[in-house]
C-alpha cells in the first residue's frame, strides 16, 4: 500500500553499503540474503518494521564525536571511518523498529562472523558507547568472553575510544564516564558496562540490558550465551550481539549460531529477531589463489588498501610456512580447516525442490534403513522404494528421547515440540530411546503402509540385539559396514537423485534441517561419505536413508533382482 511506503530511509550509510555490494560477487552468499531482507524495510516496503530516521540521525551525530584512538584512522571521527559492514550492522539493529511501536526494536541477536583484523573489537565497543547515551536509565550491559583478557579487549576499546572523544567523555569539564576496572558507568543515567570471564563468572542472575559474547568459537559450550539470552526474559528491548571468527572445531557452539542463522536466511526456521552477517566465502577450495575467498571473508579490506596488502602477504607465508597456514586459514578467510577438504553435502534448496504433496506407498517392495544412535540421541528409520521411472521414494522418521527435548530444543536451534505434530519424530523412552518403541514401529510399518519389507539395513553393534529381533520376526537383516569405500555408491546415487529430481519425499521439516547439516568428506580414494564428524548438528535421517539405498541399489540398481541376501 502506499501508505507503507512513505516512510523510507534510503539515504543512510548502511542502505548505500547494501546497494552497492549486494550484486557485487565479493559479496557473500549469506549477507547478499541478510542485505535483501533488511533493504526491503529501508525501502519502506514492510507492512510490520521500519527504518527510524529518528534513531539513524541520532547514530549519526553520537558517531561524529566519536574519535578513532588508534590505529589507520586514528584521530578521525567514527563516521568519517566506520566501513560498510559497521554501518550496516549499527543500523540494521539499532534502528529498525516496529511501526505500531516505534520504541520497540524488531532484531534481538546481532550475530557477526568476521575474520581478524576487521574492527571486530571496535564495532562491538563503538554499539556499547552508543547504548550507553541511548539506553533507558540503569541498563546494564555484559560482555561475555571465554577469558579475562578477552572480556578486558572489548571494555579497553570502549575506555580507549571514551578518552579519544572529549565530547563525549567531558561535559564542562566534568567527566561523565566512571571507566573502572571492573565495570564503566555513563554517570547521567548510571547505565553500567560489567565485563565478565567464562571461567570465572557465574552468568546466570544477571538481568542485561544488551549483551556482547565476543570469539563464541571458542567457549566450550553455549551456556554462556544461553544464561544471558535467559536472563533477558522481562526486558522489552534485548539486544545480545554474537560475534567471532571461525575456530578449527566444527562443535563449537559458534557453529551452531551460524548454523542456525543459515536456517533463519533461507527460510527454514522462522526467526524474525535474527540479523546476521555471516562473512564466510562461498567456496572454500582454492584459498591459495582465489582471491574471492579473501575478499568475502574480510569486508574491511574491500574499503582499506593496507588492510588487503597485509592479507596478501600473510597469504604468501601461510602457503610457504605449513605450520602458519591453520591459522591463516581459519582466522583470516573464515574457513574451518580440517585438512583434507569437506563440503556441503547438498544444497537444501535442492532437497526441496524433490517434495511432494504424497506417494503412493500401497502395495510397494521397499527397503529399511535404520541409523540406531548411541542410546541418548537421534535414531531414525528410512523406508525407500523406486517407482516405474526409476524415482526414488523416500520417507524418514526420528525417534528422540523423550525426556531430553526440551534440552535438544535448546542445544540444537530445533523445535521438537513443533516437530512431533508432523508425525515424523516420535518421542519414545525417558533420558534414552527406547528400542523396543522403535523395534514395535518397524514391525507395523507393513500395515501402516501397505508394504512389504525386502530387507532391512542397519549400522554396528548397537543395533545388534534390534536386528536379532527383527530377524526373529522373519525379515531379511543386513549389516552394512560404515565404510566411505561401501556408502559411496548410495551417497553418491541419492545425490545424483535429488540433483535431476528423481527422489520423491513428503513434507519433513527435520529431514530438511538434517541435510541443511550434512557434511561430506572424501577418503583417499576419492570416495565420498557423509561424515558425522565433520557434520553441523544431527544427520541421522539423511544416514539411515543412504542405508536404505544401499539396499535398494544392490537389489534393484545393479542386480535388477538376482540378487540373494546373505542372511545374517
Amino acid at each position: 500500500s502506499m501508505a507503507v511506503t512513505m516512510m523510507a530511509v534510503t539515504s543512510s550509510k548502511a542502505y548505500e553499503y547494501c546497494k552497492n555490494s549486494i550484486r557485487k560477487k565479493t559479496t557473500p552468499r549469506y549477507v547478499q540474503k541478510q542485505m535483501r531482507d533488511w533493504m526491503r524495510i529501508a525501502e519502506g516496503k514492510d507492512e510490520k518494521y521500519f527504518v527510524s530516521e529518528k534513531k539513524v540521525r541520532q547514530i549519526e551525530n553520537i558517531l561524529k564525536l566519536l574519535i578513532m584512538p588508534k590505529g589507520l584512522k586514528a584521530g578521525q571521527s567514527m563516521y568519517k571511518c566506520a566501513t560498510g559492514y559497521q554501518w550496516l550492522i549499527y543500523i540494521a539493529v539499532l534502528c529498525t523498529v516496529y511501526r505500531d511501536n516505534p520504541e520497540k526494536r524488531r532484531y534481538e541477536t546481532g550475530l557477526l562472523e568476521l575474520p581478524r583484523k576487521n574492527f571486530k573489537t571496535f564495532t562491538v565497543g563503538t554499539i556499547f558507547i552508543i547504548l550507553f547515551l541511548t539506553e533507558p536509565r540503569f541498563s546494564k550491559f555484559y560482555s561475555v568472553a571465554p577469558d579475562g583478557s578477552l572480556s578486558k579487549e572489548i571494555k579497553e576499546a570502549i575506555s580507549d575510544t571514551i578518552k579519544s572523544s572529549p565530547l563525549i567523555y567531558q561535559y564542562k569539564g566534568e567527566k561523565r564516564f566512571k571507566l573502572l576496572r571492573d565495570y564503566i558507568k555513563f554517570k547521567p543515567n548510571e547505565n553500567m558496562l560489567i565485563p565478565l570471564a567464562y571461567s570465572n563468572n557465574r552468568m546466570d542472575s544477571r538481568m542485561p540490558n544488551a549483551f556482547i559474547a565476543d570469539e563464541v568459537g571458542a567457549l566450550p559450550n553455549g551456556y554462556p550465551v544461553e544464561a544471558m539470552r535467559s536472563g533477558q526474559l522481562n526486558v522489552v528491548n534485548k539486544l545480545g550481539f554474537v560475534i567471532s571468527t571461525k575456530y578449527p572445531t566444527i562443535d563449537n557452539p559458534f557453529e551452531d549460531e551460524v548454523a542456525y542463522a543459515k536456517k533463519v536466511l533461507d527460510g527454514i526456521e522462522k526467526d524474525e529477531t535474527e540479523f546476521a552477517l555471516l562473512y564466510e566465502p562461498d567456496k572454500t577450495a582454492d584459498w591459495e589463489t582465489d582471491d574471492l575467498i579473501l575478499k568475502q571473508a574480510n569486508p574491511a579490506a574491500l574499503e582499506i588498501p593496507e588492510i588487503w596488502d597485509d592479507l596478501v602477504k600473510k597469504r604468501a607465508r601461510a602457503i610457504a610456512i605449513e605450520n602458519e597456514r591453520e591459522n591463516f586459514v581459519t582466522k583470516h578467510c573464515n574457513i574451518i580447516y580440517q585438512g583434507a577438504g569437506t563440503e556441503t553435502f547438498i544444497d537444501v534448496k535442492d532437497v526441496q525442490a524433490c517434495k511432494v504433496a504424497d506417494i503412493d506407498w500401497n502395495g510397494r517392495v521397499v527397503y529399511l534403513g535404520v541409523d540406531l544412535s548411541e542410546s541418548n540421541d537421534n535414531t531414525s528409520v528410512a523406508m525407500v522404494s523406486v517407482d516405474d521411472d526409476d524415482n526414488i521414494l523416500a520417507e524418514s522418521f526420528a525417534f528422540i528421547p523423550a525426556d531430553r527435548i526440551t534440552e535438544k530444543t535448546i542445544s540444537e536451534r530445533v523445535n521438537y515440540q513443533e516437530l512431533l505434530k508432523s508425525g515424523k519424530v516420535f518421542a519414545c523412552g525417558d533420558r534414552v530411546i527406547s528400542y523396543a518403541f522403535v523395534e514395535q514401529f518397524i514391525l507395523s510399518l507393513e500395515s501402516r503402509y501397505n508394504v512389504q519389507i525386502q530387507a532391512i539395513g542397519y549400522d554396528r553393534w548397537n543395533a545388534l540385539s534390534t536386528a536379532q529381533k527383527l530377524a526373529n520376526e522373519g525379515y531379511n537383516t543386513v549389516q552394512i559396514k560404515q565404510y566411505s569405500s561401501v556408502l559411496h555408491s548410495p551417497t553418491k546415487r541419492m545425490k545424483e537423485a535429488i540433483l535431476t529430481q528423481k527422489f520423491k519425499y513428503t513434507e519433513n521439516k527435520l529431514l530438511e534441517i538434517n541435510f541443511q547439516n550434512a557434511k561430506c568428506a572424501y577418503d583417499t580414494n576419492k570416495n565420498m561419505y557423509v561424515s558425522k564428524k565433520k557434520s553441523n548438528g544431527k544427520v541421522d535421517m539423511v544416514v539411515s536413508l543412504i542405508n536404505a539405498i544401499y539396499l535398494l541399489e544392490q537389489d534393484y540398481f545393479l542386480n535388477e533382482g538376482d540378487f540373494t541376501f546373505q542372511l545374517l
